[in-house]
């Protein structure tokens, strides 16, 4: 067997189910994608345009304005935890819908790549993504910011309690997994099951991955949008849903993380 990079990257995938051809089927299906997203990521993007419509109106520029990610929920300690981790289980959720209702339609969790066939591999993907990804990302961010593209993101304003750490680590997981998930698993098996070319499917699904981020300005919509062509074309291509998930995890951990702990202790932070 001859060894290549394409092999080495793409271990042989599972077969999909093909096209759905019954008219009432494909109905479903697109109902389906649209209560969805229309209650997850969907409504999220619709949302967050109108976010930055409202912030585009407001008298002072966008790079003097501020968005906060992860913020406290309650007054009391212990209850701001449990709703932390509530937020985080509500993603999770998320993304664990999308599975189900690929289950029901006979499409296994392993089919979308989420399986440990693939170890080796899995772990150089996260970590290439993770800096391929993550260092650009920051630095489009900056460049944004300062050009008064975006607004002063700040990803934690939790204060400085013992849990911050685990309720910041879970959030980072959360988002990744609902978005990973239901933006590259699911909805691009859908696509693909509705006949629609895998260029426009990958496509679209960039464009909902920016809107569900424009609440942060426009280089936030042109990051996720990047990272949604590169994250959508490397699973059309390896079908690996796990290092996806785990990239994402792991720069958002050193965003959320990263901040809390630098935030007062340098200038340059928004």
């Amino acid at each position: 067997m001859t060894f290549t990079a394409r092999s080495w990257l793409a271990p042989a995938r599972p077969e999909f189910p093909g096209v759905i051809e019954d008219p009432r089927e494909r109905r479903a299906v697109k109902l389906e994608l649209l209560i969805v997203f229309g209650i997850t990521l969907g409504m999220s993007g619709v949302r967050s345009l109108l976010s930055l419509v409202d912030s585009l109106l407001q008298p002072v520029p966008l790079a003097q304005q501020q968005t906060q990610l992860n913020v406290p929920q309650a007054a009391a300690s212990l209850i701001d935890l449990l709703k932390q981790l509530l937020s985080a289980a509500q993603l999770v959720g998320w993304g664990a819908l999308g599975l189900y209702l690929l289950w029901r339609a006979g499409i296994k969790i392993t089919q979308v790549g989420l399986d440990k066939r693939a170890p080796g591999r899995d772990t150089l993907l996260t970590v290439v993504l993770a800096a391929l990804i993550g260092i650009p990302g920051l630095a489009l961010y900056f460049v944004s910011y300062h050009l008064g593209f975006s607004l002063a993101v700040q990803p934690s304003t939790l204060g400085d309690t013992w849990w911050r750490p685990i309720s910041l680590t879970l959030s980072a997981f959360g988002n990744a997994f609902a978005e990973e998930v239901l933006v590259i698993g699911y909805l691009l098996t859908r696509l693909r099951q509705l006949g629609v070319r895998e260029n426009t499917a990958v496509f679209g699904a960039a464009v909902l991955r920016g809107s569900y981020h424009l609440y942060q300005g426009f280089g936030g919509f042109v990051g996720n949008f990047v990272m949604g062509l590169v994250f959508g074309r490397l699973w059309q291509k390896t079908n690996r849903l796990w290092p996806l998930v785990a990239a994402h995890t792991l720069f958002d951990f050193v965003s959320f993380v990263g901040y809390s702990l630098l935030k007062g202790h340098v200038s340059w932070l928004p």
